[in-house]
């Protein structure tokens, strides 16, 4: 399915917001491939990012899967939007293990308020990925807010 992008800079926009999204740096995750509908983001392993069986933590795996989702259907909104998660659902249905885990998200519809996405999330050795995780999320589209860091008052 080909979705077309509201906005023809999607995939630099994509990749500016997810570099200022600080967290994504301080678990190591990298933006792989962004196109319209669909980004892959991958997190290598660390010792420092896995449970006490040795698997990845399964917070990050909801948390590599629903930013896959979010910036999936942020890649087809208008320059002057920006996304939130509404909700998620996440299913983990193998340990996470291996080298590096990979998240790919997939907007399946793309609505003016509302975004749909699924993500999986798969357990890579050696080139080889194992399914362990699937989302389905709804994003909200910020019609007319900037993507930067909201000022508050205190």
């Amino acid at each position: 399915m080909s979705i077309e992008p509201r906005n023809p800079d999607f995939a630099t926009r994509v990749g500016d917001s997810f570099v200022r999204q600080t967290f994504m740096g301080t678990i190591g995750a990298v933006l792989d491939e962004v196109v319209p509908g669909s980004v892959t983001i991958r997190l290598p392993k660390r010792t420092d990012l896995l449970q006490q069986h040795g698997f990845f933590h399964g917070g990050l795996i909801g948390t590599i899967a629903d930013t896959a989702g979010g910036y999936s259907a942020f890649s087809v909104m208008r320059a002057e939007d920006s996304v939130l998660t509404v909700e998620y659902k996440l299913n983990i249905m193998a340990p996470a293990t291996g080298d590096a885990l990979i998240a790919v998200g997939q907007v399946i519809r793309a609505g003016k308020t509302l975004t749909v996405c699924r993500s999986d999330v798969y357990g890579v050795t050696d080139g080889k990925r194992i399914h362990c995780a699937s989302l389905l999320g709804t994003f909200m589209t910020m019609a007319d807010t900037s993507d930067h860091v909201r000022k508050t008052s205190k």
